[in-house]
């Protein structure tokens, strides 16, 4: 038989995932899914055809050069692909590959989740509850934004941008987007185009953000934006958290100016803004929006399927990075 491709996998992954990756490949898995520093991956580097990474890996262009010669693809186990230097890849003539379509749904239910919580204050009510302090029910405790009637705008109208509107369709809420594409006249959930994102920001009751963190999207949601946002909206961001500047959220959550913030990511996660978790109207989640049994298996072998496809000569469904 021949030898099998050697994949250096830099997290644990599902049982079912795992599997797979020992019966089609050598694969050096991560069972106690430390933290591997980059001196490490590139010395182990020497011994691997390929690299399963994950968001959490930081693939810059100095570790991609160091690279061992031996490495020719990269899968990463993300939709996204901004912690991967897919120019420095392509220089390598390494293809990066990466697993969409797969976690729309799932990630779009935590968006929904995240617009709840923020909008009926559910971090606030659950603490007293959970501290005991709740005595009664009273006419005019714990109220929170209505949704119905209310307007969504959406930043980013891919996938998931549109799996959030179907949802929020169904709520009362009137969709407006932003993106660089139109969506088609004729899709099924009434929305309204906003060219201008400045425009957008200035008539959503709720903000959900959607877009890519490239570098040019840092900070996207900045002061002025936020200073922008009618008085009482609540954001979500369930896309990156490079695409919020902190402090000036947090700084508009403290004066009342907006009702609340979903928040599923985080700049620099896990080491993110500790002043979140004393505002009281932060409905807030450890980036869980792909975290379903079903979601995290599809994950992996849409990754293993690209890896597969490399291998066996074919250019992968999901490269992004233009080689082939």
């Amino acid at each position: 038989m021949p030898q099998k491709p050697t994949v250096l996998v830099t997290r644990r992954l599902p049982d079912a995932v795992e599997e797979r990756l020992r019966r089609d490949y050598d694969a050096q898995l991560n069972a106690e899914d430390r933290v591997i520093a980059a001196a490490e991956l590139i010395q182990r580097s020497a011994a691997a055809d390929a690299l399963l990474v994950s968001p959490t890996d930081r693939i810059d262009g100095a570790l991609i050069e160091a690279l061992a010669p031996r490495v020719r693809c990269i899968a990463t186990y993300s939709v996204g692909f901004d912690h991967v230097d897919v120019a420095a890849a392509r220089r390598r003539g390494i293809v990066v590959t990466n697993t969409p379509d797969v976690l729309t749904e799932a990630t779009a239910d935590i968006a929904i989740l995240c617009l709840l919580g923020a909008a009926r204050r559910a971090h606030e009510a659950q603490t007293v509850l959970r501290a005991g302090a709740w005595k009664r029910w009273t006419p005019t405790e714990f109220r929170g934004v209505d949704l119905a009637g209310k307007r969504l705008g959406i930043v980013g109208m891919g996938k998931i941008g549109k799996a959030v509107a179907r949802r929020a369709s169904g709520f009362g809420l009137q969709i407006l987007y932003h993106d660089l594409v139109r969506v088609p006249a004729d899709h099924p959930v009434p929305m309204t185009y906003v060219a201008e994102l400045d425009r957008l920001i200035e008539q959503s009751d709720f903000l959900s953000l959607h877009a890519p963190g490239t570098a040019e999207n840092t900070h996207l949601l900045n002061a002025a934006r936020i200073a922008r946002l009618p008085k009482g909206a609540v954001v979500v961001n369930t896309a990156r958290g490079n695409l919020v500047e902190d402090a000036a959220l947090i700084a508009a959550l403290e004066s009342g100016h907006l009702a609340g913030a979903g928040l599923d990511v985080f700049a620099g996660e896990p080491n993110f803004d500790r002043r979140y978790l004393t505002a009281p109207n932060c409905f807030l989640l450890p980036h869980i929006g792909s975290a379903t049994f079903g979601t995290r298996d599809a994950m992996g072998f849409r990754a293993l399927d690209n890896l597969d496809a490399f291998f066996a000569g074919r250019n992968p469904p999901d490269n992004v990075s233009g080689k082939s």
